[in-house]
């Protein structure tokens, strides 16, 4: 397997400050979005309608009947969601790493790119396919991608907000955790159930299909990143699967049958 780019002057830190600053990290990104999407399942599970019956909105209008605010809504919402990364970039400076040490960087942007788009084709195709078993066995909320209204800036939201899930997503919980389990000492196994438990837990708010197709998209992701040794792969395989979904189910939605809505 290939490791991830360690740059020779890395000082780690105590294992207490690197277990804390993991813990921190994830509470100010996609852990607390796992502990939202806990909280909204159970909403779910309590509701009246069969969860079948339930819509999940993905990206939805900040500001109805309000085309300029909901635009700055859309882009602050997007901008804001990209901290994270940024302090995990910082956070590896300190210790003589960085970002590229993840591989997420443009030193080998031609194969990412042909990796990244292949991996897409295979877990998108498959992705839609659990989705909509999950979805016919009752397990799974309908959900629509998007809600946002025909306006010039429609598509390019769509696709902005793709490319930093995928960038939030694949840095946070796949390179920078499996990078800092690692240095704590846990084994490959731990650690790639762990970053796909997180994975899942934030899609609970699409249901069980939801949390269950993305644990098994995270251990694949995993596999993925340690064989490669790079991050950006997966960020690339991630921003299309995405905009598939997002700028696809914007224009299907409601206009065929196989697609739930």
């Amino acid at each position: 397997m290939t490791e991830a780019v360690r740059e020779p002057d890395a000082q780690l830190a105590p294992r207490g400050v690197l277990s804390r600053e993991v813990w921190l990290v994830l509470a100010l990104s996609l852990g607390a979005s796992g502990v939202a999407a806990l909280i909204s399942f159970a909403g779910v599970l309590t509701a009246e309608k069969a969860i079948s019956g339930q819509t999940a909105v993905i990206v939805g209008s900040r500001a109805p009947g309000r085309p300029w605010l909901d635009l700055a809504w859309q882009i602050f919402a997007v901008v804001t969601a990209l901290v994270p990364v940024v302090l995990v970039g910082h956070l590896l400076k300190r210790g003589g790493e960085s970002l590229r040490t993840l591989g997420f960087d443009l030193r080998d942007r031609l194969r990412d790119l042909g990796r990244g788009t292949a991996v897409a084709a295979v877990i998108g195709g498959a992705g839609l396919g659990f989705y909509l078993l999950a979805y016919a066995s009752g397990m799974n909320l309908s959900v629509d991608p998007a809600q946002l209204p025909d306006h010039w800036w429609r598509i390019p939201i769509l696709v902005a907000v793709a490319v930093q899930n995928a960038v939030l997503e694949e840095v946070v919980v796949l390179a920078y955790l499996n990078r800092r389990l690692d240095q704590l000492g846990w084994s490959v196994g731990r650690s790639t159930v762990t970053s796909a438990l997180v994975r899942g837990s934030y899609h609970l708010y699409q249901g069980i299909g939801g949390f269950a197709g993305n644990v098994i998209m995270g251990v694949i992701f995993c596999y993925l990143y340690r064989r490669w040794g790079r991050v950006m792969p997966l960020v690339v395989a991630h921003t299309v699967i995405d905009i598939v979904a997002l700028v696809g189910a914007t224009y299907l939605i409601g206009k065929v049958g196989w697609l739930p809505g």
